[in-house]
């Protein structure tokens, strides 16, 4: 029987069936010797403009600085790997590195849902160099996420624009009241947790069918950072967006720690490189150019109305974050939580 690639990465005969297909290049772990030939994934596909400027040009760096030392295979809009499919495949060193938004992944590595925390992410946001490399609050995720193994080259220079409560025509969401009882389209565990409160129905609807689900009203309404509308065309089924920082994300690079501490110098370098870049230019270019300059003006262009939360409404929300915060802390740790909280609101 002949295998995909696919097959081979999703059914763990890597190790095997890597040397006839890849070559004896192929990253087979420990390692004794540095890398020539990296394998890379994302999910995204091209239609999300802004999401995948920074993973594109990341691999275009590789590509241009890698010299002799360093080639990169690299599949983007999930041709190698679904979503879910990728952390699995980093640990199993399957693949060599992924970009990964943060939201999809706080269950398995619940550090990163700092990031989304409400009442946090306002904050962030508009502090994006809490963030950047050499931060303490990096230095503290890559400290914790070494316990697994995991390295995160960069967040990208902060987080994107938060994600808010975008609701269909049948079933507009102009308060947080409103929002009781309603089916809300939730990808973040984080957010999710910040809503049960309020009785809503909360479903987790992969990004490709979000659009079928709007239409059809298997949901009335979904937490979205203004890259996942664009990208899936969803102002076209969307009425309001009712303008509550919710949660938020980034979409980061991520190796192995060991990975990456056994490339040779030449190949680190080379890395480094790309990721010095997309610290300084992936959510700056992101939030300051793309969504203020196109997004917004076809979210705007499309009809949908935009609704600014009013402060009692503010208040209450944040009001009721100290749960999610405390059951975040239970699994991080406490200590490590409570430091990660402090950093990211400048507190510490």
């Amino acid at each position: 029987m002949t295998l995909s690639r696919r097959q081979i990465l999703k059914y763990g005969t890597f190790a095997t069936a890597g040397a006839t297909l890849f070559g004896t290049q192929s990253l087979l772990a420990p390692r004794s010797h540095a890398a020539t030939t990296l394998t890379g994934v994302t999910y995204l596909p091209d239609s999300y403009k802004a999401l995948t400027y920074g993973s594109n040009r990341f691999v275009e760096m590789l590509k241009e600085n890698g010299g002799d030392a360093l080639s990169v295979d690299f599949y983007d809009s999930g041709q190698l790997l679904k979503v879910d499919e990728q952390l699995p495949a980093l640990r199993a060193r399957s693949i060599d590195f992924m970009f990964h938004t943060f939201s999809y992944i706080t269950r398995s590595i619940p550090i990163l849902g700092v990031t989304g925390l409400p009442g946090v992410v306002g904050e962030l946001y508009r502090h994006p160099e809490r963030l950047r490399q050499g931060s303490p609050l990096m230095t503290l995720i890559n400290e914790v996420l070494a316990e697994e193994n995991l390295y995160m080259l960069t967040s990208g220079g902060g987080i994107l624009e938060p994600e808010y409560l975008w609701s269909t025509e049948a079933s507009p969401i102009r308060r947080l009241d409103e929002v009781r009882g309603k089916k809300v389209r939730i990808v973040g565990f984080e957010a999710t947790q910040a809503f049960e409160p309020y009785n809503v129905g909360a479903t987790r609807i992969p990004s490709s069918e979000t659009y079928m689900a709007l239409q059809r009203g298997t949901v009335d309404a979904g937490v979205f950072n203004i890259s996942t509308v664009i990208g899936r065309s969803l102002q076209e089924q969307l009425k309001v967006c009712y303008k509550l920082p919710i949660t938020g994300f980034s979409v980061a690079p991520f190796m192995l720690r060991d990975t990456w501490d056994n490339l040779d110098d030449d190949v680190r370098a080379v890395l480094q490189k790309a990721a010095d870049w997309y610290d300084a230019n992936f959510i700056e270019h992101c939030n300051n150019d793309i969504y203020p300059n196109e997004y917004w003006p076809q979210v705007e262009q499309a009809g949908v109305e935009i609704v600014e939360p009013t402060e009692e409404d503010l208040e209450t929300f944040n009001a009721g974050v100290q749960d999610v915060w405390d059951h975040w802390k239970g699994e991080v740790g406490e200590e490590v939580g409570s430091r990660a909280i402090a950093l990211a609101l400048g507190e510490a």
